[in-house]
């Protein structure tokens, strides 16, 4: 019997997440069986169930991931966006990232609208929260550093706005047409740059 190769093993774990996540975007969660899982990468139940013991951990690393994936886009567009003489130029870049990905289909279905009924929606926050807190954080302390709001009120800040992205975030993936990322983006670049300092 010939040995599987780490590569081997990670070439077909990263199939299966591929393969999830397509099935997870297209159909919903619940739409989404092992079975059609397992079809689609060609593989045994005994085989997905080696890599993940169940459907829920697959959904919650895709999940992770794309949050993963969205919140280094963010940084990375707040960095790119550093100005000299504006400095809410790279909080609002990150902003504007964030809300771009909350209307891309994948990111609507899988983190917006599954996340909360897979995970729970208090194990949402608390995962979210872990994972892209520390953006939002960086932002207000930028400000703070430029004299823009009051240090006293990094962490506050910090918290409300970002429960503030994720409100917007869910209200987008709604696609209700009241908020856009356009006018989502237009009220928080409003709001950020009415806080000032005490």
């Amino acid at each position: 019997m010939v040995k599987r190769s780490k590569e081997d093993a990670e070439k077909t774990r990263e199939r299966i997440l591929a393969e999830a996540k397509t099935l997870f975007e297209k159909q919903g969660y619940a739409a989404t069986s092992i079975v059609q899982i397992c079809e689609a990468c060609g593989i045994t139940k005994g085989g997905l169930f080696h890599y993940f013991s169940s459907k829920k951990e697959l959904f919650t690393e895709i999940w992770t991931d794309l949050q993963k994936e969205m919140d280094t886009a963010s940084r990375n567009a707040a960095i790119a966006a550093r100005s000299k003489t504006d400095p809410y130029a790279a909080f609002l870049a990150g902003i504007k990232t964030y809300l771009d990905w909350a209307s891309r289909p994948d990111y609507q279905r899988i983190v917006l609208t599954d996340g909360p009924a897979v995970l729970s929606m208090s194990g949402w926050y608390e995962a979210d929260d872990e994972l892209g807190r520390d953006n939002t954080m960086a932002g207000m302390q930028y400000l703070a550093k430029h004299g823009k709001i009051d240090p006293e009120l990094v962490m506050p800040l910090a918290v409300l706005f970002h429960n503030a992205l994720n409100g917007a975030g869910f209200a987008i993936s709604r696609n209700s047409g009241d908020v856009t990322p356009e006018t989502a983006m237009h009220a928080f670049e409003v709001m950020l740059k009415s806080m000032g300092t005490r």
